[in-house]
């Protein structure tokens, strides 16, 4: 092995880091702007242990999963469309509490909190799709 190739992965390696780090940040702050509880906190993320993600909280974050990051991208492009179609980032934060027709009269959350990922793009797909209409 090269010492070249050792110094990019180490690189990598912390870019990586940089970026789960960032993620991370991103979601708890949408947890706070949605007023949402650590367990709600927790089902969205993908059920890690309560354990992890106080300390991914505490921003020791080692490597996140591929799932997670998914995950956080969709929550992220939730709240970037909802932002789109709301000028007002309270009402577009309030939005995922409201019981809308399109989930069965569910709450966005409520469908979210049934945990598989399908449900996080089940509302990233209709918003874009009503971000589409406006557009």
């Amino acid at each position: 092995m090269s010492a070249g190739s050792s110094i990019s992965r180490q690189t990598e390696a912390a870019s990586e880091a940089a970026r789960d780090a960032v993620a991370l940040r991103a979601f708890f702050r949408l947890v706070e702007l949605w007023g949402l509880t650590m367990e709600q906190a927790r089902v969205l993320i993908g059920r890690p242990s309560r354990a992890t993600l106080y300390n991914w909280k505490a921003g020791k974050v080692r490597s996140l999963p591929h799932d997670t990051l998914c995950r956080i991208s969709y929550l992220l492009g939730i709240h970037k469309a909802l932002e789109i179609l709301y000028r007002d980032p309270a009402l577009a934060d309030r939005w995922v509490q409201r019981p809308n027709a399109a989930f069965g009269g569910q709450s966005a959350l409520e469908r979210m909190l049934a945990g598989d990922v399908s449900d996080l793009t089940a509302v990233r797909a209709h918003l874009d799709a009503a971000r589409g209409a406006w557009t």
